[in-house]
């Protein structure tokens, strides 16, 4: 029999909601006393956990600070899965974009914390793109990489103004185009490639 799983602690359930309603309603509109009422706790017991709202705003921050999981697939077909991976968080109804881009947006680059936050997350991303990158070996692998990010940040913000994942599609094939063109070899390795495959062959 399986084990339940751990209760949360009260500071666990502040970050919790405080991230939903940060992400969702934004950061400038939800204020202590909304977290606090939603947890069902006074505003004291909040501050005991979390000093200052800029304390609870560092924390969801780096609770969403997730790096991508290890994988033993090919590397071209880790870098071509972001975008499958994309196109399915663009079709969830509670999508708002980048946490981090929305945090310096909302803030303003004077706040510099959360900026440094949010630079420390979007250079992870490139240096994951640049290892995979090497893996294959790309010349100038720092600027494809830099490159794949953008292809990434301009889909989430595509997708934001025309609510289209299919923005998602579109960036992979830019993708495919900037692989191809430093010498990788990329062919129909995703899953819903394969599934485009079989039915041309179904077709023709």
């Amino acid at each position: 029999m399986a084990s339940p799983p751990p209760k949360q602690t009260m500071k666990e359930r502040i970050l919790e909601t405080a991230d939903r309603l940060f992400y969702l309603q934004g950061i400038r509109a939800v204020g202590v006393d909304t977290i606090a009422a939603e947890v069902g706790i006074s505003k004291r017991t909040l501050y005991n956990h979390f000093p200052s709202k800029d304390a609870l705003i560092s924390a969801y921050l780096e609770r969403r600070f997730v790096q991508p999981r290890p994988s033993d697939k090919p590397p071209v077909e880790q870098i071509l899965a972001t975008f499958d991976s994309l196109e399915r968080r663009f079709s969830a109804k509670d999508f708002r974009g980048c946490p981090f881009v929305n945090a310096v947006a909302e803030l303003g680059p004077d706040e510099r914390g959360v900026r440094n936050i949010a630079v420390a997350f979007k250079e992870s991303r490139r240096v994951w793109f640049r290892d995979l990158l090497q893996q294959l070996g790309v010349a100038d692998a720092e600027g494809l990489a830099t490159q794949l990010v953008l292809l990434v940040d301009g889909s989430i913000a595509q997708d934001l103004v025309r609510d289209d994942p299919a923005m998602a599609r579109a960036a992979k094939e830019a993708a495919r185009v900037l692989l191809a063109n430093a010498g990788v070899k990329c062919g129909e390795t995703g899953p819903a490639d394969r599934l485009k495959v079989a039915a041309k062959k179904r077709a023709g």
